[in-house]
């Protein structure tokens, strides 16, 4: 396979996957939307956390609410808890590096904010651990995943909403999560400001 074609290919396989997630992801955006909203409005705020590509994708996050998406709005509380290296590595040092994102957790969430976990293969530990301890803080999470979901999806509470790309393959997932990411901004800024005027 030549180069035009293999980045070709890509570019299909990326648009095929974005198709079939459509099917499955589009009601769970909505639900996720909402519960992010309802956080917001009611004093709550939105922490994030992932590692890798998904650490890039949580700042991405935040930034959008911190300040702003398309729309011009007061900034929302969101923070990426991939940012702090001085906070990650003492915790990593003296715990373990599977704590670095649940000891924030218990740190700074409060009952009625929100988990965003990301983890394209839903088996992070360093998430799942913030998962439970976002579940011992009365949160709820918004959890992006792909792979069948992994252990993440099997730890789901009813008031939870999974975010599970329909593919196995790493870069197709993160490929979603952005754009879910941006389904989310986007949704976020409808919810509070209504319809664009044209």
């Amino acid at each position: 396979m030549d180069l035009i074609t293999r980045i070709t290919h890509h570019f299909n396989d990326s648009a095929a996957t974005k198709q079939k997630a459509v099917e499955v992801m589009v009601a769970p955006l909505s639900n996720a939307v909402e519960a992010l909203v309802n956080s917001l409005t009611n004093g709550g705020k939105i922490l994030a956390c992932g590692n890798g590509g998904s650490a890039g994708d949580c700042q991405h996050f935040a930034a959008e609410l911190v300040g702003r998406f398309e729309r011009e709005r007061p900034g929302l509380a969101a923070i990426a808890l991939t940012t702090d290296t001085s906070a990650i590595t003492a915790i990593g040092n003296d715990y373990s590096y599977d704590e670095v994102f649940s000891k924030q957790v218990h740190a700074l969430g409060q009952p009625g904010d929100v988990l965003l976990a990301i983890s394209t293969s839903g088996n992070s530990r360093n998430v799942i651990k913030a998962i439970e301890a976002a579940h011992e803080r009365d949160m709820t999470i918004v959890a992006l995943t792909g792979k069948g979901g992994g252990k993440m999806g099997a730890m789901l509470r009813d008031a939870d909403v999974h975010l599970c790309v329909p593919h196995d393959k790493t870069a197709r997932i993160q490929e979603v999560h952005i754009l879910a990411i941006h389904c989310l901004c986007d949704g976020i800024d409808l919810m509070l400001l209504g319809e664009e005027d044209e």
